[in-house]
């Protein structure tokens, strides 16, 4: 039972408005405050995992802290707002003004700079500064830090502008979809909350390709996504050796690996720098008009233009590899999807490596579910490890292993043909 001022629980009324302005979770600050304390020695004396524990701890501790009204507030005024200043000010170039010989610079400097109006921008760095965004020196004085420094480069601040052209709106269409369809998951890629949203009767990959700048920016939010995350090919990760070079034959013409949709090439060229020696050619394949923008890679990458949706040319390979390809699916895509590397592949030789979240049971990463939730908005998923066992044991293959590194970081799932 509701009431205007409250609820009823066990036969006791609630004051929410109590509870608005009270810490949300105060029984949780004293070990959290403790496991900071610890984490922190530990990030000082240069323990490099202790970084990311002491980030999750504080992020905790924000949210036991904050009231309830403090944490509407936040969400539904500043993080907003944060996201449009910071697209104001890439699309203003504000921090490549900003970063000019090094010096912290006054708003009127950065408006004749940028040619805008310096009340306007007053407004705007005042937010920046306010949200971590920019360092405020000074009144009306801004210098640059680590990430207004990372935003002078277009290939992180094109983030903001896909997100603003392509996802925002089908995210924001999210309850309005899911209250039409009876809140139901979304099976069709041709009817999702982005349909909604954009009023189209496109994918959200047809209206990523049909525009080249948009093209652009897609691809350079994946690269800024990946730069700095631990990768399969990395040492204490997935045994490359082992499982990929050991107990066969690989000669320096045959294909060691298919990178199926792999965008610019980004993965194979950093398989091939981090595993320089291992024989065999790598091909990228994409579509025609993604690959044409690739740029020149090492002569032992292939580039090749291809839709995975019809048959696989590259025969017998030792690897077929996707990275972030599934995810975008409904599982009765993706088992088509499959189909076509299945055909392909060798009995006994050729392993299918699928690079994707599998999200755990409980104590899920805000990265990987959000991410989850954003794939929702297109009508695809991040899988648990009972979806991706159902799913791929559906399309005829077997799961030899998930390797999974830390958490947070996307698992590397090495499968085979199911009946040799």
């Amino acid at each position: 039972m509701t009431h205007s001022n409250g609820t009823v629980q066990n036969g006791k009324a609630i004051d929410v408005d109590k509870y608005a302005v009270s810490p949300s979770s105060p029984e949780k600050v004293t070990d959290l405050i403790q496991e900071i304390a610890s984490e922190g020695k530990g990030y000082l004396s240069g323990d490099a995992s202790a970084r990311l524990k002491l980030l999750e701890a504080t992020r905790q501790l924000t949210y036991a802290l904050e009231t309830p009204r403090e944490t509407i507030i936040r969400q539904c005024w500043s993080q907003p707002v944060t996201f449009a200043a910071i697209e104001t000010g890439v699309d203003l170039d504000l921090f490549a003004a900003l970063s000019k010989d090094g010096t912290p610079k006054t708003v009127d400097e950065l408006a004749k700079a940028t040619a805008s109006d310096p009340a306007m921008l007053s407004r705007i760095m005042k937010h920046l500064a306010a949200t971590g965004v920019v360092n405020e020196i000074d009144c009306d004085m801004y210098g640059l830090n680590g990430f207004s420094t990372v935003m002078t480069s277009q290939k992180y601040g094109d983030s903001y502008k896909i997100t603003n052209r392509s996802f925002n709106k089908g995210v924001l269409a999210i309850p309005e979809f899911l209250k039409k369809t009876n809140y139901s998951n979304p099976t069709s890629p041709t009817d999702t909350p982005f349909h909604l949203g954009h009023d189209t009767n496109i994918t959200i990959f047809e209206h990523i390709q049909q525009d080249p700048v948009l093209s652009r920016q897609f691809n350079n939010h994946m690269s800024a996504y990946a730069q700095g995350r631990y990768r399969w090919m990395d040492p204490g990760f997935y045994p490359v050796q082992k499982q990929l070079i050991d107990g066969t034959t690989i000669g320096d013409q045959d294909v060691l690996m298919v990178d199926i949709g792999g965008s610019f090439g980004h993965d194979l060229v950093d398989f091939r720098r981090k595993w320089p020696d291992v024989p065999g050619r790598l091909v990228l394949q994409d579509l025609p008009e993604v690959v044409a923008s690739v740029q020149k890679l090492d002569p032992s990458i292939d580039v090749m233009g291809y839709d995975f949706f019809t048959e696989q040319p590259i025969k017998g390979a030792r690897a077929y590899y996707m990275h972030s390809i599934l995810h975008d699916w409904p599982d009765d895509v993706c088992r088509k999807i499959l189909s076509r590397i299945i055909a392909a592949m060798r009995p006994g030789h050729s392993k299918l490596l699928i690079n994707e979240n599998v999200v755990p049971s409980k104590e899920a990463y805000w990265e990987t579910t959000g991410l989850d939730l954003l794939m929702l908005s297109f009508g695809g998923k991040e899988r648990s490890e009972k979806d991706w066992y159902e799913l791929l044991a559906s399309a005829g293959l077997k799961i030899v292993n998930i390797w999974t590194a830390q958490r947070g970081v996307e698992s590397l799932i090495e499968c085979e043909l199911a009946q040799v």
